[in-house]
């Protein structure tokens, strides 16, 4: 198949989806999934402990038969996570700071995105392949425990991992996960790089805790850090790849957790339309620069071969894919903080979504529809 026979325009706002994890993922996703229909190399290796996935290869049109995921009829569930990964500290633990699913109900005809909070109060099973007995803690230490190799201590496994933190998810929304995705933050600086940046609507006065605005680190003080800041003032902002990660990472601002979630679901969004507007998909050159620039930051886990995913997806309407924001609160207070809980709004979202009623929820609650 031929880059200039794919699918149209909204077909790519879902290809991403599949293909990548976290913040702006979509973006790449699409970048592999185009790479993946032109030649037959995978994307990446499975994830160890994940479903082993169908080999991924070229899908050859046939006028006779089926198209590729035409037995891929929903609902389907991909979990998507960013990963903060410090290879320069030895031993470091990998903590999942943003954890996306993808909900695409029976049909394949609407698609919803929504995020979990990092600090989520949840129940963590026991995981034996890490010497976990379980536990009640925030959400981000799945990753982080279920990453402990036994007598391995200074080479955690990102990969073990994303299974415990898949587990997990499961557990907490009641949903199968069917496939995922993970990409750590040195890949999403690369990949807006490489897309030459992004435009977003920054929607509130956001003070970076980490970065200079010459881009370099902050020094590290007692209590926090010291010198000048990066700013990211209210209003159309186009931002390179180092601002654009800074600025979604940002949580110590008004509303805390819940408005770096709404940051990156926005930056989601702006990067599809990066990629839509600049027409990626028709430019080999550009997809080869992409994928080289991922390398093995991203790495696809699921069942089903993500270009079947990415075909069955292909349908959705742009209008009919949609943002949702969860609302929460925080659980204790000073010392006694122990993580964040879901509203009954954002917890009766998801129960209302296992069910097939998120679209009537919605059009009663319209303030957890993300826009901009």
């Amino acid at each position: 198949m031929t880059i200039g026979s794919m699918a149209p325009r909204r077909r790519w706002l879902l290809l991403g989806l599949v293909a990548l994890a976290a913040v702006a993922l979509i973006a790449a996703g699409a970048a592999v999934i185009t790479r993946l229909t032109g030649d037959s190399k995978p994307g990446g290796p499975p994830l160890a402990g994940s479903p082993t996935p169908s080999p991924i290869v070229t899908p050859t049109p046939s006028p006779s038969g089926p198209p590729p995921g035409a037995d891929i009829t929903g609902p389907l569930n991909l979990l998507l996570v960013g990963v903060d990964t410090r290879v320069s500290v030895p031993g470091w633990e990998p903590h999942a700071d943003a954890v996306l699913v993808l909900h695409v109900p029976k049909g394949l005809g609407r698609a919803y995105l929504f995020s979990l909070p990092r600090d989520l109060l949840v129940d963590i099973p026991a995981f034996p392949k890490a010497d976990y007995k379980g536990g009640k803690t925030k959400l981000t230490h799945a990753m982080s425990f279920g990453s402990r190799v036994p007598g391995k201590p200074k080479q955690p496994s990102t990969a073990q991992g994303y299974e415990l933190l898949r587990s997990t998810v499961s557990g907490y929304t009641g949903l199968r996960i069917d496939a995922g995705a993970v990409l750590t933050f040195n890949g999403f600086d690369k990949l807006v790089d490489t897309l030459g940046g992004v435009d977003i609507y920054v929607d509130q006065r956001v003070a970076s805790l980490h970065r200079r605005p010459d881009g370099k680190y902050r020094e590290s003080a007692p209590g926090g850090y010291k010198g000048p800041q990066q700013v990211y003032e209210k209003g159309n902002q186009h931002l390179n790849g180092w601002q654009a990660l800074d600025y979604a990472r940002q949580r110590y601002i008004t509303g805390g957790d819940y408005a770096r979630q709404r940051h990156q679901q926005q930056l989601v969004r702006a990067l599809t339309r990066k990629i839509l507007d600049e027409g990626l998909a028709r430019q080999p050159e550009r997809v080869d620069q992409v994928v080289a620039a991922l390398g093995d930051t991203l790495v696809y886990a699921g069942g089903p071969r993500i270009v079947d995913v990415a075909y069955a997806l292909g349908g959705v309407p742009e209008n009919r894919f949609t943002l949702v924001g969860l609302p929460g609160s925080g659980v204790g207070k000073g010392s006694a903080y122990r993580g964040e809980q879901l509203t009954n709004d954002g917890r009766k979202f998801i129960t209302e979504l296992r069910a097939g009623r998120a679209d009537a929820y919605l059009a009663a609650h319209p303030t957890l529809i993300v826009k901009n």
